[in-house]
């Protein structure tokens, strides 16, 4: 790929450094805060309710890579950006073993549940504060992003990712989007998908010659500049 390619990359977001992890989590150092975006446990149960089954291990998965991701970092505190479970009753639905395994993460330290369009209750039966969104700092947390310019916000919801070609060959990634002055986190859930950040839904919400498509790689971000960036 062109541009940048660096294990993490941090950029500046209304004056607060904030580090973009291919894993798809952001981390504010200064903070020692950690923020991951639409983890959707128990998508598989949710799915198998309505008669559409899928192999039940997403929510296994994920709690896995957010576990890894919380070791590496220990932060103290934690913000799930909304839709961290499939639907209302997700919370409710979790295994035992599961949720034994959430509380061993929050415990020790603050945790945020931001209130999602799929989950606008608090989760039942769990620790953690749920809000509507939050200020820490100069930044704004919140689920779904304005649909205008807006400093310091980060967000999540629209699953962004990224495609470019190179060589003749397509390469399409999940990415963190941003001008420098918000960002649009990707969807850390095992079983969510992802919106191209060239689609209509993103237009107006970020000022194209400053925008960066930070796509995840296995190991890597790779910052790629809006003009490289192609549909679908």
């Amino acid at each position: 790929m062109t541009a940048s390619a660096r294990p993490s990359e941090a950029i500046i977001i209304a004056g607060e450094r904030v580090v973009c992890d291919p894993r798809g989590v952001l981390y504010m150092p200064d903070m020692e805060l950690l923020v991951v975006s639409d983890l959707h446990l128990e998508k598989g149960s949710s799915f198998a309710r309505r008669g559409s089954l899928l192999p039940p291990y997403d929510t296994a998965a994920t709690l896995q890579r957010l576990q890894a991701v919380i070791a590496d970092y220990a932060p103290k505190r934690v913000v799930s950006l909304g839709d961290s479970f499939h639907d209302g009753e997700g919370a409710a639905r979790l295994p035992e073993i599961f949720r034994l395994r959430l509380e061993a993460l929050m415990e020790g330290r603050d945790w945020y549940w931001v209130a999602g369009n799929h989950d606008p209750q608090p989760p039942d039966g769990l620790s953690g504060r749920t809000v509507r969104q939050i200020a820490i700092g100069g930044l704004t947390f919140r689920h779904e992003p304005s649909a205008h310019p807006i400093e310091g916000e980060i967000a999540g919801h629209l699953h962004p990712c990224a495609r470019i070609v190179q060589r003749g060959r397509s390469v399409r990634r999940r990415c963190f989007a941003s001008d420098g002055s918000r960002v649009v986190m990707p969807a850390f859930g095992a079983y969510t998908g992802s919106l191209n950040v060239l689609d209509r839904v993103y237009h107006g919400m970020f000022s194209w010659p400053d925008f960066r498509a930070y796509m995840l790689g296995s190991s890597r971000i790779f910052a790629i500049a809006g003009s490289l960036l192609r549909p679908g």
